[in-house]
């Protein structure tokens, strides 16, 4: 009975999953043995997995009509950085700042994720090969809109004229605004970001209530089975536009949480790979390119910037000369992404 039980639960969690964990592990024993501040890990580790919560979410409508992996987050970023540079440029901070970047971007990431829905439409089969290809031109075209922005404050402003700043400085504005909303600090070290936390609470739970609504069901039944969608009245192809629409403005909210948690925007190339972590983070919490679940963001995203975060301190004590420990921290996140992507359309 107990081996059954094992088998089950092995079975559950898949094998490879079990080895990350089993690597996580092996990084959270080995900390306290090699003079690291681990509650300062532990804050960092806390403020990373906030960070890219709601990044992460914005697989899951994609997933779930039937659009795959969204691979052109981008997209949504980029529409999330509209917004956030336009209620910096006109001069406003605080809670207030973070709500209108908020505003600005959603009506701007709807138009997107309705257009790029229409485009998906035209080649189903090869959804995230275009994406990929559509969220690397995304980005380059708006590297020239950046540069010829008209912004006014100086703040936002290259200094000798027009255009956005490569990097810009949310210090006085609204940085780290929802990390130390109703946080707990246990140590002077180790802080709980618990206004982080319940945000991406709240965005979890409005997805998990919206897939069982009866749009929601319908877009997953478009998604699992076209014909069977088609026969009961379902317009498949609607549902592929919700679908993108909902990721496209997860990917805008996502960027402005992330951005107010890291403490600047970055713009021009700076989003070309963020589909790459989210898409990794989603698969190794146990989705596929078919089937994802509130749980699978979640626990894909504690894994995955749990090991970022523990990996690199850890190698800077064991290789300190030189750039190795930062070339490790790139092959296990690298390799993360890769066998990622080569389970995607695996139940693992």
């Amino acid at each position: 009975m107990n081996n059954r039980r094992v088998k089950q639960f092995v079975a559950a969690i898949g094998v490879p999953r079990l080895i990350i964990m089993g690597y996580l592990l092996i990084l959270l024993i080995a900390m306290p043995f090699m003079g690291l501040q681990i509650e300062m890990l532990y804050t960092q580790a806390f403020g990373r997995i906030g960070m890219y919560g709601v990044l992460v979410l914005a697989m899951l409508p994609a997933i779930e009509s039937g659009i795959k992996m969204n691979m052109a987050l981008p997209l949504g970023v980029i529409c999330g950085l509209i917004g956030g540079v336009l209620s910096l440029d006109w001069g406003f901070s605080g809670w207030m700042g973070l709500f209108l970047a908020v505003l600005i971007s959603i009506p701007i990431a709807v138009v997107v994720g309705i257009l790029y829905g229409m485009l998906l439409n035209k080649i189903k089969g090869s959804e995230m090969m275009i994406a990929t290809y559509t969220g690397y031109t995304a980005v380059a075209i708006m590297c020239i809109v950046w540069m010829a922005m008209p912004v006014n404050n100086a703040e936002v402003r290259w200094p000798q004229g027009n255009g956005v700043r490569n990097i810009v400085t949310l210090t006085g504005k609204y940085e780290k605004i929802l990390d130390h909303f109703l946080e707990i600090r246990i140590t002077e070290e180790l802080v709980i970001p618990t206004g982080l936390f319940l945000t991406v609470a709240l965005a979890c739970f409005l997805m998990w209530l919206f897939m069982r609504s009866k749009t929601g069901i319908m877009m997953k039944t478009a998604g699992s089975n076209p014909v069977l969608a088609e026969a009961n009245g379902i317009s498949v192809d609607r549902m592929r536009i919700l679908g993108m629409t909902l990721s496209s403005v997860l990917g805008a909210v996502g960027i402005i949480i992330y951005s107010q948690s890291y403490g600047f925007y970055q713009f021009y190339m700076a989003p070309l790979n963020m589909a790459f972590i989210a898409v990794a983070a989603i698969l190794i919490g146990g989705a596929t390119v078919g089937r994802a679940t509130v749980f699978h963001v979640i626990f894909g995203t504690v894994l995955y910037q749990s090991i970022m975060t523990f990996t690199l301190p850890i190698a800077n004590v064991i290789m300190p000369e030189g750039t190795l420990s930062e070339i490790v921290r790139i092959i296990i996140q690298n390799g993360i992404i890769l066998y990622a992507l080569t389970k995607a359309g695996e139940s693992q």
